[in-house]
């Protein structure tokens, strides 16, 4: 029995997440974005679980190469697109679709005899991050079309604000978007996991903006069972959290009134109770910017924390008339206990928490 903080993966709610995710779009072919390690959760495991999906998006060329070292044949969009030569052939080589971006990519593209590739074409409809001008869309689309390198040409966009359901924002960019798409004689993707859970144009894209080619929809986030949307938790859209981030008690003691915890002794116990430290800290994943009151929950309840976090350990106050043992286990977020909830504790988002997870020991898939 370990006593180091641990990731357990569950490969089954990754299958139901997934399904949902369908349902939510029907008829729309799915790129499930596995970037930054999965999120957390492992590239190449989610990836294998995920073997039926249409595509995977990654964001730069060593992951996608990485996938295809252990086995994925499955098309692997780059979402940073290609930046030289070399990382052109290796797109060519491996069969990866890179997403053009920027004028250095299309000229790139434009001039190369490395063989060629399918093209994603990305719109900047108001994100202001990556993507070319909606005003210049006949001309770079027709740059690629003449272009040998491209095989097939495909268009996207990013949405800034999706998860924000009452903003303007998305409309505006959906209203940049159409006159581009309208008509167009090929496949689109729009939506990310807010994007298809909350704006029904984007999850019908192809009836409500009128190309004839298939609506992809980019899900991250809700593969791994977390809600997109502020106030939320996945259970809400029918997700199931995959990431289990759980630590054992490695001390219980008395704690007197008065006492101060940890380093610095930012925290001052109120009352007599009893001490319990959890073999988590920094070092695991377990920001160092969670603060005093971020719930852990151990044996079927919510305990919180005192004191700084440490890069090994935490402590928590277990309650005057606790019965906790050495060795129980403590979970940071998971069952009962939703990542979404314990964000905010740090000022963060759920992205950040399960993206920070620390392989220092193996994490357990189950």
């Amino acid at each position: 029995m370990s006593f180091g903080a641990r990731a357990l993966i569950r490969l089954g709610a990754l299958e139901h997440n997934l399904e949902v995710i369908r349902a939510a779009a029907p008829g729309s072919r799915v790129m499930a974005v596995i970037k930054a390690n999965a999120y957390g959760h492992g590239m190449v495991t989610v990836a294998q679980q995920l073997a039926d999906v249409d595509a995977f998006a990654v964001a730069r060329v060593p992951e996608a190469i990485e996938l295809r070292e252990n086995g994925i044949d499955s098309p692997i969009v780059l979402l940073a697109g290609v930046m030289n030569e070399a990382e052109l052939q290796a797109a060519v080589d491996g069969g990866f679709e890179p997403v053009v971006h920027c004028h250095e990519q299309l000229e790139l593209l434009h001039d190369s005899q490395a063989g060629s590739v399918t093209a994603w074409l990305k719109f900047d409809t108001g994100m202001n991050r990556l993507g070319f001008e909606p005003e210049e869309a006949t001309h770079v689309i027709g740059r690629l079309v003449a272009a040998k390198a491209v095989s097939e040409l495909r268009l996207m966009t990013h949405l800034s604000s999706a998860d924000e359901l009452q903003s303007p924002s998305t409309e505006q960019q959906l209203q940049r978007f159409r006159p581009i798409i309208d008509g167009f004689n090929g496949s689109v993707s729009i939506g990310n996991t807010p994007a298809t859970f909350g704006w029904p144009a984007v999850a019908d894209a192809q009836r409500e903006f009128g190309f004839t080619g298939d609506n992809w929809i980019r899900p991250g986030l809700a593969l791994f069972g977390i809600s997109p949307f502020p106030d939320e938790c996945g259970a809400d859209l029918g997700l199931k959290p995959v990431m289990q981030f759980e630590a054992r008690l490695i001390a219980v003691k008395r704690l007197h009134a008065g006492a101060k915890v940890g380093y610095k002794g930012t925290y001052i116990s109120d009352r007599n109770t009893r001490l319990g430290i959890i073999s988590a800290g920094y070092g695991d994943g377990y920001t160092r910017h969670f603060r005093s009151g971020t719930p852990v929950r151990i044996n079927d309840r919510n305990v919180p924390l005192i004191g700084n976090v440490s890069m090994d350990m935490i402590a928590v106050d277990l309650g005057p008339d606790a019965t906790d043992s050495v060795g129980d286990i403590a979970t940071l977020w998971g069952d009962g206990l939703p990542v979404e909830e314990v964000a905010p504790w740090a000022d963060a988002i759920p992205y950040e928490l399960v993206c920070g997870v620390m392989h220092r020991e193996d994490s357990e898939i189950a």
